[in-house]
């Protein structure tokens, strides 16, 4: 792993200020405090921030080629370059080095392109061919890992994190009106887009070219949710599932340093930490995260599952004071605005664990979208069967199946959630008929902008759908609306790369392998979601690896606590000063007065709605953006460059190929 970024002249060759890509990644030492380097030639300019992970000696970036005519820095892991390098050197190629880095330039160079099919990982590439001038990037398949460019004055600069992008003179960050409205309604800006103006994201999945001045953006791998129902059975499912499964986490325990695994007590993390445990017979190290507050502790069945696989486990304490006072850390990595405060103790955690120095661990992230884990699944299902008969009194009662809190309401509130949920309940053709309840309930958060976009309506644009989408069942169009628009812009990112890599820890998931996906991508949906049973393939491989009452639980997303985490029983000074009046009127984001009344609430004993607590998370998290992005960028980042020295420059300069 490593935090890359770089500067390509799209036009006229001139020199690249070394000074400059040394602050460029200065800015992003955290990802990779080990070993820094640096290619430089009248076209291009390459950093690397080291993780040292594979091959701790002899892996530093940038490498090159044999001939020196190709320089590449990557950040990521490449799972299966053990088995490509043999392919590679019978076709004639030969290593200086051990790393997994080395074996994607020589796959580029035998194939282009196409060489991003052969790669089993997580990844952000950038490749520079200095014979032909021509600059290649590549994203993994699921945006597991970020990259980020923006152009200014025929200058491509590019990075893992933003804030690298900022230091070039010039460049500066402006929010977006149409990407704030984004994540007032879908929690994340969706890429191509951030929340800056001018600044991009490549999409998942998707390569980029820029030759003679010109910029080639291609996908190279889609999802595709066509099942075959009549494939096999049930049990040969089962089998090749858990076959595969096996396969994606042993091999993501490739590292020449020990890796730890992240264990919340749900299903899907425990099942992963029992392969490693079955697997591979050495002590293992787990990690989670127990809160203060008994509305979002899962700590006993963490307990539980430590003690029945023999874990030396770690807890981090989470209280409410913790996190109203760490938020602002957590948005100078996340960069974006978040309307959840589940990001600030998955920040807390990989602290735990850069502390006790580890640098990887094993995580379940993945497993709720490829095997419909997530209510919104269940409430689709339950609301097209419920739109086969809108007049039935009986079926709308699953909903309160699915939510058991809605049994306990009285007789007038359910007539309102009735209601809230009838919204659209014919609409079933609608291809945003899973995620139209959600989105427009969020969506009502932008009467708090004060310039909301013209014409922006709560649902994303029809071009991310695939041509066969409307091929798809119900379940796969959901899945696939979940996974492009919340998986990799926010979970991947604010809850997932960022807040880890902030601490210089490496995240790895087994469910996200793409042969797992292009797997389950395939299954028929009952064996992901059976009735009302969500991840029911799983439930039966975990069935003989874990305890009934961790194998058998029903779901419950991971939250943390927001209204109390910054009004009870006082705010933090900064919430205080980012949401008076006159700073909220300072911005020219948000409605000062809305904004006063909404924190009125808050400050008082009345509860907050959830689409307030979002709101509430939204604007502080906004403010804090344009606090740290917009209005004093310059100053904050010299002080985060100037907090530790680059350990060591590596300077490759044109002509020296050594």
């Amino acid at each position: 792993m490593c935090g890359i970024t770089g500067v390509i002249n799209l036009k006229e060759p001139k020199p690249i200020p070394e000074g400059m890509v040394m602050e460029m990644l200065a800015l992003i030492q955290h990802r990779g405090p080990d070993e820094f380097g640096i290619y430089l030639d009248d076209h291009a300019g390459l950093g690397s921030a080291r993780l040292s992970i594979i091959d701790l000696s002899g892996g530093q970036q940038p490498i090159s080629n044999e001939d020196g005519t190709l320089w590449i820095v990557f950040n990521g892991e490449i799972f299966n370059y053990l088995e490509l390098r043999p392919v590679l050197e019978q076709r004639g190629h030969s290593f200086s080095t051990h790393s997994d880095t080395e074996v994607i330039l020589h796959l580029y160079e035998e194939y282009g392109a196409d060489c991003l099919r052969y790669l089993n990982g997580q990844f952000a590439i950038a490749i520079w061919d200095r014979g032909h001038k021509k600059a290649f990037f590549a994203r993994d398949r699921l945006g597991i890992r970020p990259f980020f460019y923006t152009i200014q004055n025929q200058t491509l600069y590019f990075g893992s994190e933003i804030k690298s992008l900022l230091a070039p003179p010039g460049v500066t960050a402006q929010i977006s009106p149409t990407s704030l409205a984004q994540v007032l309604t879908y929690w994340s800006v969706q890429t191509p887009g951030t929340i800056f103006e001018g600044i991009y994201e490549l999409p998942p999945a998707h390569w980029m070219i820029v030759e003679n001045g010109e910029i080639t953006i291609q996908r190279y791998w889609q999802m595709d949710f066509s099942t075959e129902s009549n494939r096999q059975s049930d049990i040969d499912w089962q089998e090749e599932f858990e076959d595969l499964l096996i396969n994606a986490t042993l091999i993501r325990l490739r590292a020449d340093v020990p890796v730890g695994a992240y264990l919340s007590g749900g299903l899907d993390s425990s099942t992963t930490t029992a392969l490693i445990r079955k697997h591979v017979q050495t002590r293992l190290e787990t990690y989670s995260i127990a809160f203060s507050d008994p509305l979002f502790d899962e700590s006993p069945y963490q307990r539980k599952m430590a003690e029945h696989l023999g874990t030396q486990h770690h807890i981090v304490y989470c209280t409410h004071a913790d996190i109203g006072r760490t938020l602002p850390q957590v948005i100078w990595h996340t960069e974006t605005p978040i309307l959840r405060t589940a990001p600030v103790p998955m920040f807390m955690l990989s602290r735990l664990v850069h502390t006790d120095g580890f640098k990887v661990v094993v995580t379940g992230e993945g497993a709720d979208e490829f095997l419909a884990g997530y209510d919104i699944f269940k409430e689709m299902m339950v609301r097209r069967f419920w739109a086969r008969d809108p007049q039935s009194t009986l079926r709308p009662v699953l909903l309160k199946k699915l939510y058991p809190d809605i049994s306990r309401l009285s007789q007038s509130g359910w007539a309102y959630l009735n209601a809230f949920f009838r919204k659209g309940l014919s609409q079933t053709e609608d291809p945003w008929y899973s995620h139209q309840i959600r989105w427009s309930n969020t969506s009502r958060l932008a009467r708090f902008l004060v310039h909301p976009p013209v014409g922006f309506t709560p649902h994303p644009s029809p071009e991310i759908l695939p041509e066969d989408f409307s091929t798809w069942d119900p379940l796969g169009q959901a899945q696939y609306l979940e996974i492009t628009t919340f998986l990799s812009p926010y979970l991947l990112s604010s809850q997932g790369d960022r807040v880890a890599m902030a601490n210089s820890v490496e995240g790895r998931f087994p469910f996200l392998d793409y042969r797992l996906v292009e797997f389950c991508n395939r299954l028929p949906p009952h064996l992901k979601l059976y009735g009302l049973l969500e991840k029911y393939l799983l439930r039966r491989v975990a069935a003989p690896l874990l305890p009934p009452e961790i194998w058998r639980r029903v779901k419950r997303p991971y939250r943390a606590p927001i209204q109390k985490s910054f009004f009870q029983p006082s705010p933090p000074d900064y919430v205080r000063e980012l949401l008076s009046p006159s700073v909220i009127q300072q911005s020219g984001l948000f409605h000062p007065g809305m904004v006063a009344q909404l924190v009125r609430k808050a400050e008082s004993s009345a509860e907050l709605s959830e689409v307030e607590e979002m709101g509430l998370v939204g604007i502080l998290s906004t403010q804090l953006v344009h606090t740290l992005f917009v209005q004093s960028f310059r100053r904050h980042n010299a002080a985060i460059a100037s907090d530790r020295p680059l350990k060591r420059i590596i300077n490759q300069k044109e002509g020296n190929h050594e």
